[in-house]
């Protein structure tokens, strides 16, 4: 079990909150991930829900229990940081086997969990080496792995994949997410990139300031984004913003345009000049400016696109997918 409910909990540090009154569930088996801008509260909300960080005020439950001033190590929760935090000195399978140790588990059951975590996690044939013969990688599956032996309530992830190379963090999403798959366990995920919340979230929380935007599923947040700042957060490229007539014609002080919900079309009423194009084999980005519409608007266009810089060209958003905004930055419809 690993159901985990936040009511009414705060942080403060002095006289500044970091943590308005925030309430959250997150269900049993769930993979939830925290996501915003750098500063908004979400791994200060992942310690709380850790026991590393005390709450200014509120309750933390986990399973039905109060766990609001219980230590870390009795929550029945398992971390895993950034750095890897593995002891040099030690082979993979020692630093697996470290959190057992210390928790006094007899030999027999100590080798039987290893064993199932390092298969689980590739790693059988590196039980023998120590963490600086490893690549990144897998590096980060010891320090999941020595996570998972503990058998915890719930993982929670403070930005794991960070110090990786972009092919490595792609990879290591794909092993955590079937990670999930298998163990069935709610894990928390916490990082300022909406393309890993995109991939790997059952549910995403979006925070700013410490408080909390939206909650619902990838494409919940896609499709209906309930605000200005969720719209602008979650995609990429980011949505597209006008103002002005082109909003008003829609009932609307702002309207937001996916760059995937452009087309390019002779006859369509917005025209541009076309700058930087990113080539990215099968889709080409395209930065087009001088429309009077936003200083540039992007348009996602096919890998073959025959458009050359300075040239112009008209475009047309698709109607249905045109996302309106009030002045308070809040959804329309």
């Amino acid at each position: 079990m690993g159901r985990i409910a936040l009511n009414g909990v705060t942080k403060s540090f002095g006289v500044t909150e970091v943590i308005p009154p925030l309430d959250l569930v997150i269900e049993d088996g769930e993979f939830t991930v925290f996501v915003g801008p750098s500063g908004c509260g979400k791994s200060t909300l992942l310690r709380l829900i850790a026991g590393l960080e005390d709450t200014t005020s509120g309750r933390i439950e986990i399973d039905g229990v109060d766990a609001t001033g219980t230590p870390p190590a009795k929550r029945g929760l398992a971390m895993v940081f950034q750095s890897y935090a593995l002891y040099p000195h030690m082979s993979v399978r020692r630093n697996i086997a470290f959190p057992l140790r210390m928790a006094g588990l007899d030999r027999a059951e100590i080798d039987r969990r290893v064993t199932e975590a390092a298969s689980a996690l590739n790693l059988t044939d590196h039980l023998d080496r120590r963490p600086g013969q490893l690549s990144g990688g897998q590096r980060q599956r010891v320090a999941i792995g020595r996570a998972i032996v503990r058998e915890p309530a719930a993982f929670l992830f403070d930005e794991p994949l960070s110090n990786l190379d972009a092919a490595l963090r792609v990879g290591m999403r794909i092993e955590i997410s079937e990670l999930h798959g298998r163990l069935a366990t709610t894990m928390i995920y916490v990082t300022h990139d909406q393309v890993e919340a995109m991939t790997m979230a059952d549910r995403i929380v979006v925070l700013r300031a410490g408080l909390i935007e939206q909650v619902g599923s990838p494409l919940e947040l896609y499709r209906e984004p309930r605000n200005l700042f969720v719209a602008g957060f979650i995609g990429s490229p980011r949505m597209n913003f006008i103002d002005g007539a082109s909003a008003r014609e829609h009932g609307a002080a702002t309207i937001g345009v996916r760059p995937e919900h452009i087309e390019i079309d002779p006859d369509g009423p917005w025209e541009g000049r076309i700058g930087i194009g990113e080539h990215l084999g099968s889709d080409t980005f395209l930065r087009v400016h001088d429309t009077g519409l936003a200083d540039t608007l992007t348009v996602r266009a096919g890998g073959e696109v025959g458009l050359k810089t300075g040239a112009r060209a008209r475009f047309r958003p698709m109607p249905d997918k045109i996302h309106r905004f009030d002045e308070g930055g809040a959804r329309i419809g």
